[in-house]
């Protein structure tokens, strides 16, 4: 007696199907699991034994062989106790074939025939899609999860009674107990229009500051602010998110698929991420933590502010080694995990936003004040290397605050005001990316750079002198025009004029740490 069940799993964040095969034949009672597994998926013999046995199912004394096709890929997870349970039940004549068909099972069974939820279903049930699959049976706490997918019937069962029951529905020629799960993405965004987020309007002064944070989030540019303790960095950054444009479609999707292979998502609330995310990583993380990685690699924390916002305040106190980590995705967008197994890609598209103090005890260059000698300022400005310095595009000073500016001054501009003006620069520039797959300035390459950064004869002279003056790299020129390209946008002018690129070259001040 031999049965197929259809289930996935994902790699990195990658996903693929997989053929569970189920074959029960006469001889010594056994029961053998094959197909590279890991701990986790071997031991899903016993749940599902004692699983079946507490819903009233007993196993005959039978050999029972399960092999787990690809069998060259290492299978993961939890999600193949429910497949393995009913591929059983098909062999013993339970079910049958064709009710199965075009169906992917997932799920972890409980010692009770509960099915419990696990990580990871947005990307199968995405790539279940992809294979032309007509359903996927999930455990019901991620039937909304997977509902997000459109075009594929997701089914949520809570346990294996309820599973077998609306199988023999299909295979007696209904359409099934259990109605698909049926979500309207669009209903997400509006539900949280109204929430209230922190706000610009409750900065007082710091107006310099603020508008480095404004064309940092039109063009989503790194930004680090350097500044005496109080003088507002932190407020300011948390505040950051509510100027950004909102996540398109695609972008909500790809920051899900990495927060539900993390299982980072928490249906019924939370079934697809719809705001961009803030992450405020406490500056003893560990490098793995950081860049991820583990036994069985996951996404760290740069792939979890994936098309959001990755916040260090305090930059100098990270471990230098755990910042240098941030290289190679403030490059290429992605972290790359090389394992035996394999290379995993994470993707990692963030703006990475810094604060500082610009000496150990926070009031250089006020003398009156600072107790620190120059060699424990050089010394803790260095704890930051040149390659990531080189590599934050906008670099802004937080001055201390003045008292007329706490006593009742007149109100600053309101994210709300802000955010307009960005809206606006972000349609010029989705316009001219459209079909290349950039969607901000930030993104630029060289070639872009080249092709969207054109330069009049006056501002290639005065970009002549920048150039040999700040001794720049090429790394930081094209910054800079890309920085400039941004305050273009925002004042709505399609050529770089002298003016945006002064303005640019004032956020360098990174250069001169």
């Amino acid at each position: 007696m031999f049965s197929t069940i259809t289930s996935g799993t994902v790699c990195g964040i990658s996903s693929y199907l997989v053929q569970v095969e189920v074959d029960l034949s006469r001889g010594l009672p056994c029961f053998q699991m094959v197909g590279l597994l890991s701990s986790e998926v071997r031991e899903a013999r016993e749940r599902v034994r004692v699983a079946l046995k507490n819903t009233g199912i007993s196993l005959p004394p039978m050999c029972i062989n399960v092999n787990l096709s690809p069998a060259d890929v290492r299978k993961e997870g939890t999600v193949f106790d429910l497949p393995v349970a009913i591929g059983i039940l098909t062999c013993l004549g339970q079910l049958t074939g064709p009710c199965t068909a075009g169906t992917v099972l997932l799920g972890e069974l409980g010692l009770n025939g509960e099915i419990k939820p696990v990580k990871g279903v947005l990307p199968i049930v995405a790539q279940a899609k992809e294979r032309g699959m007509r359903r996927c049976i999930v455990p019901q706490d991620n039937a909304m999860e997977g509902a997000v997918v459109e075009g594929i019937e997701v089914i949520g069962v809570s346990d294996i009674t309820e599973t077998v029951a609306y199988l023999q529905a299909i295979e007696s020629g209904g359409s099934g107990l259990i109605e698909p799960e049926q979500i309207d993405v669009m209903s997400l965004w509006e539900s949280t229009e109204g929430e209230k987020a922190l706000d610009f309007a409750d900065i007082n002064g710091q107006a310099a500051v603020k508008r480095a944070a404004e064309v940092a989030a039109a063009g989503f540019h790194h930004l680090l602010m350097i500044g005496p303790p109080g003088s507002g960095k932190t407020m300011l950054a948390r505040r950051i998110p509510s100027i950004l444009p909102p996540l398109s479609l695609q972008e909500s999707l790809e920051v899900s698929t990495i927060y539900s292979v993390s299982g980072l998502l928490h249906p019924p609330k939370e079934v697809l991420i719809t705001k961009r995310p803030f992450l405020n990583p406490h500056h003893t993380i560990t490098q793995q933590a950081l860049a991820g990685g583990g036994r069985v690699p996951a996404p760290g924390i740069v792939s979890l502010s994936h098309r959001g916002i990755l916040f260090l305040d305090e930059l100098p106190e990270f471990k230098r080694q755990t910042l240098e980590i941030l290289r190679q995705p403030l490059e290429d967008k992605e972290v790359q995990i090389a394992r035996s197994s394999g290379v995993y890609r994470f993707p990692a598209d963030f703006m990475l936003v810094g604060a500082m103090n610009p000496c150990p005890c926070g009031y250089y260059p006020d003398m009156a004040r600072c107790r620190c000698s120059p060699y424990e300022v050089k010394r803790y400005l260095a704890r930051i290397s040149g390659p990531i310095l080189d590599r934050i595009d906008i670099c802004v000073e937080a001055a201390p605050l003045r008292f007329k500016d706490l006593s009742g001054g007149a109100p600053g501009e309101s994210s709300a005001q802000i955010r307009e003006r960005v809206m606006e620069a972000r349609k010029i520039q989705a316009e001219r990316f459209l079909g290349t797959g950039l969607h901000f300035n930030a993104d630029m390459g060289a070639a872009q750079v080249e092709k969207y950064c054109g330069l009049g004869v006056k501002e290639k002279r005065y970009m002549e002198q920048m150039f040999s003056c700040m001794q720049l790299s090429a790394r930081g020129y094209h910054r800079i025009l890309k920085v400039a390209r941004t305050i273009a946008d925002l004042a709505g002018c399609r050529q770089i004029r002298e003016e945006h690129l002064a303005e640019a070259i004032c956020y360098r001040q990174a250069d001169r740490i």
